[in-house]
């Protein structure tokens, strides 16, 4: 990929994951949010952060089925922007939700399963964007890859966060247990090599053509 291209890629990818954001607020400043605000800004920061952590996931599959090497490289941007709208879905929860009431949110964090699994969720994915830096890989070598491992049951418990939380309708939740489990199995090496198969016999193809 030219280097033009790949810097209009990354420019679309920030647009694309900010693009929410400016739409959140433009509802909240028109008074769109309906008849309850904060558990609308729940809501969709929430589903935007589940959606991007799904895409980050998706790269390297992706990349390994289509041989575009790029795709790799937006991995560590989508995942801080899934953390970054985890953070704004939490503040939203402790600021608006319970005015910094941190006694009566961990309280109801304890009682209700649902909220304990988004917070464990989310502690999962917190050492992880810290140590998203080429420094910290550095400094941590091997260590740095297992940590971020941490990234595949923060992905199942973000799931179960929202199968618990769902008061009606368990369609949403089902999709995206279903695309996390498809992309867990794309990354044993069996099923990726022959997710890259096809890919493989069109290249040898062309080049016997050529």
């Amino acid at each position: 990929m030219a280097k033009s291209q790949a810097i209009a890629l990354r420019a679309a990818l920030h647009l694309a994951a900010l693009l929410p954001l400016a739409w959140l607020i433009w509802d909240y400043a028109q008074g769109n949010l309906t008849a309850n605000p904060i558990r609308e800004i729940t809501l969709r920061t929430g589903r935007i952060s589940l959606v991007l952590l799904m895409l980050s996931l998706a790269c390297t599959p992706l990349r390994t089925i289509f041989g575009v090497e790029y795709l790799q490289q937006l991995r560590k941007p989508l995942g801080l922007y899934a953390f970054f709208y985890a953070s704004l879905h939490l503040l939203n929860i402790a600021g608006l939700d319970y005015g910094f009431d941190f006694g009566l949110l961990f309280g109801d964090v304890l009682a209700k399963q649902f909220a304990l699994t988004g917070l464990v969720a989310y502690l999962l994915l917190l050492p992880l964007a810290v140590t998203a830096t080429e420094g910290w890989a550095s400094r941590l070598g091997a260590r740095w890859t297992i940590l971020h491992r941490l990234v595949y049951p923060a992905a199942a418990l973000s799931v179960a966060h929202l199968f618990l939380e769902v008061k009606a309708g368990l369609t949403q939740p089902l999709v995206y247990g279903a695309v996390l489990a498809f992309l867990l199995v794309l990354r044993i090496p069996p099923a990726s090599r022959l997710a890259a198969a096809p890919r493989g016999w069109i290249t040898r193809k062309r080049r016997k053509n050529s």
